[in-house]
């Protein structure tokens, strides 16, 4: 846990240093709103959604800018889980999913952004990983 908070604000700090259209982009393992989640109250003492993980998480949002490029295209409230539990026998059925994985562009790049989405029948492969793809398409 003290591991993330301290690689997120080591990235807090590397933003300063960027220059050019940048993408930051995988598992942040963070869902930082009440509608990435299937239960924002049940959640909030659950690593992933506890409030100084959110905090500094928007921290490193904030240092550059960064454009949340899923919630720029889905809006919130609106449904949109990256990762179930291999626990939940039913992942599909019982729908408590989380967005944990993310893909963040420095302004001027999230200006080109045309289109994401969830890949969520990866989760029904063979073998599947918990996570699931995520596929945005930008306008170059």
């Amino acid at each position: 846990f003290g591991q993330k908070l301290d690689f997120f604000e080591r990235m807090t700090r590397w933003a300063d240093t960027v220059d050019r259209p940048t993408l930051i982009v995988g598992d942040f393992n963070v869902a930082p709103l009440e509608c990435d989640v299937w239960n924002h109250k049940q959640l909030l003492k659950v690593v992933s959604h506890t409030p100084i993980e959110v905090e500094t998480l928007q921290r490193f949002k904030d240092a550059h800018g960064w454009v949340d490029i899923g919630r720029e295209l889905i809006k919130a409230p609106e449904r949109y889980y990256s990762w179930w539990s291999y626990r939940s026998p039913d992942w599909k059925a019982n729908d408590r999913g989380r967005r944990l994985d993310h893909m963040w562009a420095s302004p001027e790049l999230a200006k080109q952004a045309v289109g994401h989405s969830v890949l969520e029948a990866a989760r029904d492969w063979d073998k599947p990983s918990d996570h699931v793809p995520l596929i945005t398409e930008f306008s170059l």
